[in-house]
This record gives structure tokens, sequence and C-alpha cells, in this order.
């Protein structure tokens, strides 16, 4: 029964190692324990009891808080990418094809005429699956490597050095959630990009996967992580910091003071500020995974000759600084009402305190 009481290295755990016995142990709350040190027994030193709790609340950085925050992930990613699908439909297509597509304007205008008002949502499904997966990667597993990074470091460390931990829990969770999402990618890019290849996902993967074979789904993922893990370190970065900065010298009264819906208000705030960092960061890659997807055969090399590197950073950019400051923002407020919906904290704001074992 003793091993059933300790928790993972993760939970917080109180070790007393005064020998007690039955009849002179007793609880005097539910969180503190009254022991007699003159009575004693050899076959106990110490023993472990579970950090307090209150029913029915999830425990940080236990199983059930990453999995709360697994699920936030998904809803935040999968229902904002697939609310842009329009958006993203015609940046791809600016991007394959700018001679057609010369503008924000002129691209919805041709896809208007051409395919219909259901052309606009084309591609909608593999776009919610996928990044339903990444998103469901990208923050279950940031939040798991940003305690266990924390850990590493120490307290002090952790403190100190906060921003590079940020950093590296991000890129950690987007090297896994990359490889969720880049079939998925792949088959959005193609359905959408390519008139008359597929309807969407159900005609389209198998299609795919005869053409290019089932390795050709992951042909992009050399390129999806040169967008993808900037983008996210960007992204959880940079959004951590504004908020801590936002709540530290522009909002006067401390977060916890704060009503929960001014909470999510700073969160799609900073989303947002940090939205349009990650878009010109992660922009240039996100033109070859573009064209990677639209050409068999086509290299990187091919891109860079077609487009220039000019055209690499610049082609498609100005929509998808809309699109992406827009979708990370959203982002970060649902996910961050989803956390408050199950009863945590909002992300960000103030500095973690130094995480110990207590010992007696």
């Amino acid at each position: 029964m003793e091993n059933s009481y300790r928790r993972h290295s993760l939970i917080p755990s109180f070790l007393y190692s005064s020998p007690l016995s039955s009849s002179s142990s007793s609880f005097a709350s539910k969180t503190q324990i009254t022991a007699d040190s003159n009575s004693s027994s050899p076959a106990n030193n110490s023993f472990t009891i579970p950090a307090p709790s209150e029913p029915g609340k999830i425990q940080m950085h236990s199983p059930q808080y990453y999995a709360a925050c697994t699920a936030g992930g998904i809803l935040s990613c999968g229902l904002t990418h697939m609310s842009v699908t329009p958006l993203d439909l015609v940046k791809c297509n600016m991007q394959i094809d700018p001679t057609k597509y010369k503008s924000i304007s002129s691209g919805f205008g041709v896809l208007l005429k051409e395919q219909g008002v259901k052309g606009f949502f084309r591609g909608w499904v593999p776009t919610l699956l996928g990044y339903s997966a990444q998103g469901a990667c990208k923050f279950g597993f940031y939040e798991f490597f940003k305690k266990y990074y924390s850990d590493l470091a120490g307290a002090e460390n952790a403190a100190k050095y906060k921003t590079l931990i940020y950093l590296a829990g991000s890129a950690s969770a987007e090297v896994i959630a990359d490889v969720a999402l880049c079939p998925f990618e792949a088959v959005k890019v193609r359905v959408q990009t390519q008139p008359g290849f597929a309807r969407g996902m159900a005609d389209g993967f198998p299609k795919f996967v005869r053409s290019e074979g089932a390795l050709g789904l992951y042909k992009g993922l050399v390129p999806l992580w040169g967008r993808q893990i900037p983008y996210t370190m960007m992204k959880f970065a940079s959004f951590e910091t504004i908020v801590e900065m936002l709540y530290k010298h522009a909002i006067p009264t401390p977060k916890n003071d704060c009503s929960k819906s001014f909470q999510l208000g700073v969160s799609f705030a900073g989303g947002y500020i940090a939205g349009v960092f990650c878009a010109i960061v992660s922009h240039p890659a996100d033109n070859l995974v573009s064209f990677l997807n639209n050409a068999k055969g086509a290299t990187v090399g091919d891109a860079v000759k077609k487009m220039g590197v000019w055209g690499l950073f610049t082609r498609g950019l100005p929509l998808r600084i809309v699109m992406i400051g827009t979708l990370t923002g959203a982002q970060w407020g649902i996910y961050d009402a989803f956390k408050v919906f199950v009863g945590l904290p909002t992300t960000g704001g103030v500095a973690p305190p130094p995480v110990t074992d207590a010992k007696a």
C-alpha cells in the first residue's frame, strides 16, 4: 500500500522521516500531521503522504493536467485552422501560382468564379484532423517539457533562464507534433492547389499514397520542421514574455485579482502579437512546404530557383500575417478558456514558483 501513495517526480510529495505508531499519530487537519516522537516502530523509518488535494480539482503537472492541456490543444488548433481554411486556400494558391492569384482580393475572386462558394472550404477535413493532432502534441508536450526542463535546471536557474526553457520546451514539442501533422498537410496542400485531384481527405489520402508512396506523405517533413519549429518557439516564448510584461507593466491589477474574462482577453491580445512574429520567422519555410507538396519530385533548390530568396520571404506574407495573427490569438484564447473551464489557471503572467519537496 505504501507504493500506491507515491507520486511521480513531477508531482510534489511530502516525506516524513519521524517514526510513528498507530497509537500516537493523528491528523490535526487535512494538511498537517502531529507525531509522537517518543513512540517508535523500527520497521517504519519513513513513509510518504500524498500532497493534499481538493476533490474535483486537477492537480498541476499531474497526468490529468497534461490530459487537459492535450484536449485544449486539440480544440484550439483544430477549430481555428479549420475556420481559416478560405484564407489558407488563397495563401497556398498565391504561393504556387502568383501569376493567377495576384492578390488577396483577386485570389478570392478567382476561386469564387472557378469553384463557387464550396471551393473556399476545399481541404477542410485534412486541415481539421491534421491540426487537431498537431495541437494535441504541441500543447500537451509543451507543458510536459516546460516542467521537465525546469526540474532539470533547478528552481533558481529555471527562473533565471525561463525564456530558454520556453524555447526548448516548445521546440521539443513541435518535433513530435509535426510528425503527426505531416501526412495531413501533404494531402491538404495537394487537394487545395490542384483542382480535380481529389474532393478531400477520404479520396485524397489513398490517391496521394498511390501516386507518391507512403513515404511521400513525409516528403515535406524537414521543411515543415523548418517552418513550424521556429514558429512554435516564437509562439510560446513570445506569448509567455508578452503576457508577463502586460501584467507587470501595463495592467495595474495583479493577475490573480483580475477576472477570468479579463485574463482571457489578455491571452488573446498576447497571442495575436506573438502570431505576427510567428508569421514573419516561419514564412520562408511555409513557401517551401507549399511548393514541395504541390510539385512531384521537386526539391528545395527548385523552389529557391523558381521563387527566389526575396520571394520565399515575401510571397503571400501580408495575408499570412493577418491569418496567423488572428489564428494564434484565437488559439491562446480557446486554450486558456478550456483550462479555465476545467479549473486551471490561464497561461503565463507570473513566473512559476520554485517546486520543492517539503521534508520534515
